[in-house]
């Protein structure tokens, strides 16, 4: 019996106290949280289904082991000849992999199991696993004769492997330590045999604390691994294996750096340890990987982003057939959720989420055609499925999903219909979440069914029909066969999906159209005068003998002063150099640089260009000089409303929409980009005021 201590004790204190104990009492009991016995009392549900027993509960949540008294008997002789262990196999690869990170370069396969106790097989096993983890990170590790085990890597790849290794398996066990120590509990020994309690504390709190300052919200998985991988500096520096290596030290100028070198000051007061500047600048990639940005700060920044998540919305439209194109609050929050995690994907940190194969199960369709999309619009980013999920959520959340809509219906046909064939249809709806239903039929009977009720047709033969597409696979279903049915899904989910998705219009009673009428009134009211705005100030600026592009950006800022638009022109420009500082605004493939800042000082929505005779050298969005011949201004106030949001970021996403419009914007010529503008406006009121 496979059992561990607190299990074997939860179970004796069932049967002696039958029906007594509540999770919260054994949790009261047993000085951990509720979450930990609920986990504990399923892995119980399986031992004592090895004794024909079921755990069940009382009418007050009382526990008890239902059963016969025989049954009851066996399972007590059972617990007392049972050697209880607390190492599940992860935890068990766990301190594998610490001791490979730790104690290197190289073991004996017979002291690692020695010190594990496990046997030299189960090693070779545990290693295989690791191998392949190991792997994903640049991380080679061998085995050779007369050597041992060598794993060969940089230090970053070891961290980034490392805490991710924490995330994906002791996550939960993580957040509750952290829980169990805010409520004044203390730990004798290291957080799962690794973590100095007071390290883990000391940065939770310091981390918690930088982060509220700077009113930056981080999901649940993005803070425990930003607390997962400061500790894991600590702990590394501390045993002697520094960071050495220079990681973009660009980042050393930016917002994130200043704020975790906060971090590394008040840790170094409090645990006596210093973090370098290496391992604050590899800390400030991991926060710029995770922050999750306010939806309204990233309206029209990320201009290729932007672009590129219209596409994708286009594309996933018409693959359901249904618009999702004119749902600006998609858009913005796939904007505010994507920045960090491109930039995460590109850097190569491994992204956990503990809902993928929920996600994957619950909206098969629409996760294919998500991820279609983004293998199309995101060619140089690979999106992992962790990911492809999480965007997932934000499409379902738009189509008002509480379970997916779209049932994909299956015709298996085989010689006779039989056989075989059960097996397939059984294998495919196992395998194959996407797949709704599976009917078998034979080649007689297909010959005469109707066709249109199918949407795939699977056959283990060659069909005798010319004019059938169909996809032969083998009668057992191989991993090849899967991948080809999930292949053709993906790539056909238009004309699968075709017509099964309806945007349903539910009746709106009387009274709710009386409340909306104001509000729509109020919208219109903010669209007019935002639009009328814009249009009655742009203006493109012709500069020349100008000194660098500041003095074009003090120039404008006191023409707009002058026209009432704005109150402090230093503030505001002050405002511009800051954003300018945080990353570069030249857009790459044009002449152009899209300064923009929002401000309190500004009194209404700006957009102006200033063409330059002579070129002035920025930096782009891709980090690269870039010489700007198009200054194009876009200031607004502090607070924005939905509606000016959106008409600023269809200025914003139309710089780059195409050659022509790239042309336009770069020419210089007003009357050009004027009329421009009026098409974007005209085009936004058809389609989002006049049609709603």
């Amino acid at each position: 019996m496979f059992i561990t201590s607190r299990e074997k004790a939860i179970i004796e204190l069932i049967v002696k106290t039958s029906g007594k104990h509540t999770v919260n009492s054994l949790s009261s009991f047993m000085n951990v949280s509720g979450r930990t016995i609920q986990r504990n009392l399923k892995s119980i549900e399986g031992i004592l289904k090895q004794y024909h027993l079921e755990l069940k509960r009382t009418p007050g949540d009382g526990l008890f082991i239902d059963g016969k008294n025989e049954h009851i008997y066996r399972l007590i002789q059972g617990l007392s000849e049972a050697s209880p262990t607390d190492d599940t196999p992860e935890e068990r690869k766990l301190q594998l992999l610490i001791i490979l990170l730790h104690e290197g370069p190289s073991f004996k396969k017979q002291v690692l199991a020695r010190q594990l106790g496990i046997s030299v097989t189960t090693l070779g096993s545990y290693l295989d696993e690791l191998g392949d983890w190991l792997n994903k990170y640049s991380i080679t590790l061998t085995r050779k004769r007369g050597v041992g085990v060598e794993l060969v890597a940089d230090e970053a790849s070891k961290r980034h492997a490392l805490a991710s290794f924490f995330l994906v398996y002791f996550y939960e066990e993580i957040i509750e330590s952290l829980y169990l120590m805010q409520n004044g509990h203390s730990f004798q020994e290291p957080i799962l045999g690794f973590f100095p309690p007071g390290h883990l504390k000391a940065v939770h709190q310091s981390v918690g604390r930088q982060l509220s300052k700077e009113q930056l919200n981080l999901v649940d998985n993005d803070y425990i691994g930003l607390v997962v991988h400061v500790c894991l500096c600590i702990q590394r520096t501390h045993n002697g294996w520094p960071l050495t290596e220079k990681n973009d030290m660009e980042s050393r100028y930016s917002s994130e750096f200043k704020w975790m070198q906060e971090i590394a000051q008040e840790l170094k007061k409090v645990l006596s340890i210093r973090i370098s500047e290496a391992e604050i600048n590899f800390l400030t990639l991991i926060l710029k990987a995770s922050k999750v940005q306010e939806t309204d700060a990233v309206y029209y920044n990320s201009i290729f982003l932007g672009h590129l998540i219209k596409k994708v919305i286009k594309d996933v439209s018409t693959s359901l057939n249904v618009d999702l194109t004119d749902d600006f609050s998609l858009f913005q929050g796939l904007l505010a959720h994507m920045g960090p995690s491109t930039f995460r994907l590109k850097q190569q940190m491994e992204l956990f989420n503990p809902l993928t194969e929920e996600i994957k199960e619950k909206y098969p369709v629409l996760f294919l055609a998500v991820k279609n999309s983004l293998e199309t619009e995101f060619t140089d980013v690979d999106f992992p499925d962790a990911e492809v999920a999480y965007i997932v959520l934000h499409f379902g959340s738009a189509m008002l999903m509480n379970e997916e809509k779209v049932r994909i219906s299956a015709v298996v046909v085989c010689p006779t219909g039989i056989g075989a064939s059960k097996m397939l249809a059984s294998r495919i709806q196992k395998e194959l979440k996407m797949i709704h239903s599976v009917h078998i039929l034979s080649i007689a009977d297909f010959r005469t069914a109707n066709l249109s009720v199918y949407d795939i047709v699977i056959s283990t033969v060659r069909l005798p029909f010319t004019e059938v597409d169909y996809l032969l696979v083998n009668p057992l279903l191989s991993d090849k066969d899967i991948g080809i049915i999930e292949d053709y899904v993906q790539k056909n989910i238009e004309k699968i999906t075709r017509e099964k998705y309806m945007k349903p219009s539910p009746p709106e009673e009387e009274n709710v159209r009386t409340t909306e009428i104001r509000g729509l009134l109020q919208e219109i009211k903010d669209v007019h005068q935002s639009i009328e705005t814009i249009l009655d100030h742009f203006k493109v600026y012709r500069m020349s003998s100008v000194r660098s592009h500041h003095d074009v950006l003090q120039q404008m800022a006191e023409k707009a002063e002058e026209i009432g638009l704005m109150t402090d022109t230093a503030a505001v420009l002050t405002q511009l150099l800051k954003r300018e500082a945080k990353g570069g605004l030249g857009i790459p493939g044009t002449n152009m640089g899209l300064f923009h800042c929002r401000d309190e000082n500004v009194n209404g929505l700006l957009f102006q260009a200033a063409h330059l005779d002579q070129p002035c050298v920025i930096k782009g969005m891709d980090g690269k000089d870039l010489e700007m011949k198009s200054l194009l201004l876009m200031i607004a106030p502090e607070k924005l409303s939905k509606r000016e949001q959106e008409i600023l970021s269809i200025i914003s996403t139309s710089l780059i929409e195409d050659h022509a419009s790239m042309m336009i914007y770069s020419s210089g010529n007003e009357s050009m980009i004027y009329k421009k503008l009026e098409h974007l406006f005209l085009d936004y009121l058809q389609n989002n005021l006049i049609k709603e």
